[in-house]
C-alpha cells in the first residue's frame, strides 16, 4: 500500500489529479450544509504585525497573494532554466510554441471583449479566458492511458490597484542587492529569501500584485556555481516542486473553486460574463486557437516547423486542452473584479468551470481518437 502511494506521488500528472479532487471537494462543500463553514474559513481574518508594519487579510488572500507567490517563484525558476539550458535556449525551438501561446491569449480575450462590449465592469475580466492550467491539462492527458509567462505579463501590466510610489521604490531597491548577490556567486539561499521577503511585502503594499515578486526573485537565483558543480536553481526547484504541486495548488483550488449552484439555470450560462469566458476558453483556444491558427500560419510561412511525430489532429486536440483554464483563470478572475466593487465571482467561476470542463472533455475525445494506441499507452 505504501509503495503504491509512493508511486502515485511520483507521477507528473498526480498533482493535476489532486487539483481535480480539491476542486470537486470545494464544490461539494459549497453546496452542502457545510457551506457557511467553508465561507467562514476562507474569510477568516489573518494578520501579522511587526512594529508599524501590519498586514491583515482574509485567509483567501493570504493564499492568493502569499502561497501563490511561491508558485510563481517556481514558475520563474523553471522558465529561467528552460531559457538558459533547456528547450527554449534554441531560438528555432521557440517559434512554434511562442506563436501558439500568443494566439492562445489573443483570440480568447478578443471573444470575451466582443461579447461583453459596452459593459465597463464586465470588460475587466477580458484576461480570464486567456489562461491555461497545465496541471489540469496533464491530468486529462493521463486519462489517455498514460506554466504561464503570458499570464504573468497580464497580471503585471493590467491588474494593479492604486500604486504606492514609496513601496515601489522599496521593491526596486531590492533588485540591485539581489543582482550583487548573484554576481558575487552567493549560493546560500538565506540572503535571497530574506531580500525576497522584503520585496514581496513591498510589492504587496505597492498595488502591483504580490505574486510578481516570486517571478522577479527567481531571475536572480544562480543557475550554477563558478565550478559548475552545484546548481542552486535546480536544488530549489527540486525542493519546491512537491510542496507546490501537492500542497499550494490544491489549497488554492479548494479555496477558490467553491461555487454555490443554488438557483442555477440555463439563463445563468447566457450572462455575458460566463458566456464570454466559456466562449473564450472553448472557442478562442481552438479557432484561432490561438494555438491552432497561429501555429498553422507559422508552419505555412516557413518560420516554424511541425515536429515529425505530430499531426495537425494532435495539435488541435492539444489546443482544445488549452481551454482548461481552471487555476490560472480563477487566479486572474480574483484580480479582475476586485477593484470594481461588483460581485461577479459567481459569474466568472461558472464560466471558468463550464468552459474548462467542455474543453477538457472535447480535447480528451479528439486525442483519444487520433493518438495511436502505442503512444497512448506509453504516455
Amino acid at each position: 500500500m505504501i509503495d503504491t502511494f509512493r508511486d502515485f506521488l511520483k507521477l507528473e500528472t498526480a498533482s493535476g489529479i489532486l487539483l481535480v479532487a480539491a476542486a470537486v471537494l470545494a464544490m461539494l462543500v459549497a453546496n452542502s450544509p457545510l457551506a457557511p463553514l467553508y465561507g467562514s474559513l476562507i474569510d477568516l481574518p489573518v494578520g501579522i504585525r511587526v512594529g508599524a508594519l501590519e498586514i491583515e487579510k482574509p485567509l483567501l488572500l493570504w493564499i492568493n497573494d502569499g502561497l501563490m507567490a511561491i508558485f510563481f517563484f517556481l514558475v520563474g525558476l523553471e522558465l529561467k532554466r528552460e531559457v538558459l539550458e533547456g528547450q527554449l535556449s534554441d531560438p528555432r525551438e521557440i517559434v512554434l510554441p511562442a506563436l501558439g501561446a500568443f494566439g492562445g491569449m489573443v483570440f480568447p480575450a478578443a471573444i470575451y471583449i466582443w461579447i461583453n462590449q459596452g459593459d465597463s465592469t464586465a470588460i475587466q475580466g477580458w484576461a480570464i479566458p486567456a489562461a491555461t492550467d497545465i496541471a489540469f491539462a496533464l491530468a486529462i492527458l493521463a486519462l489517455l492511458g498514460s506554466r504561464v509567462p503570458g499570464a504573468i505579463a497580464i497580471i503585471a501590466l493590467f491588474y494593479t490597484s492604486d500604486l504606492s510610489v514609496a513601496a515601489l521604490v522599496t521593491a526596486g531597491a531590492c533588485l540591485p542587492v539581489l543582482a550583487l548577490l548573484n554576481r558575487r556567486g552567493v549560493l546560500e539561499r538565506t540572503p535571497y529569501i530574506l531580500i525576497g521577503l522584503v520585496m514581496w511585502i513591498a510589492v504587496l503594499k505597492s498595488g502591483v500584485h504580490a505574486t510578481l515578486a516570486g517571478v522577479i526573485l527567481a531571475v536572480f537565483i544562480p543557475l550554477r556555481d563558478r565550478a559548475k558543480e552545484r546548481s542552486p536553481l535546480h536544488e530549489i526547484e527540486h525542493d519546491l516542486h512537491t510542496a507546490v504541486a501537492f500542497g499550494i495548488l490544491p489549497i488554492f483550488a479548494f479555496a477558490n473553486a467553491g461555487i454555490a449552484l443554488g438557483g442555477l439555470s440555463f439563463e445563468s450560462f447566457l450572462h455575458p460574463v460566463p458566456l464570454g469566458i466559456m466562449a473564450g476558453l472553448f472557442v478562442g483556444k481552438q479557432v484561432g486557437v490561438g494555438v491552432f491558427v497561429f501555429c498553422g500560419l507559422g508552419v505555412m510561412l516557413g518560420i516554424a516547423r511541425l515536429p515529425d511525430d505530430l499531426r495537425w489532429a494532435h495539435i488541435y486536440g492539444t489546443a482544445l486542452l488549452c481551454g482548461v483554464g481552471f487555476t490560472m483563470s480563477l487566479f486572474i478572475g480574483s484580480l479582475a473584479f476586485e477593484a470594481t466593487g461588483v460581485n461577479l465571482l459567481f459569474d466568472e467561476r461558472l464560466g471558468i468551470i463550464a468552459g474548462s470542463l467542455l474543453s477538457g472533455a472535447c480535447g480528451y475525445l479528439v486525442l483519444r481518437m487520433t493518438l495511436p494506441e502505442r503512444i497512448r499507452s506509453e504516455s
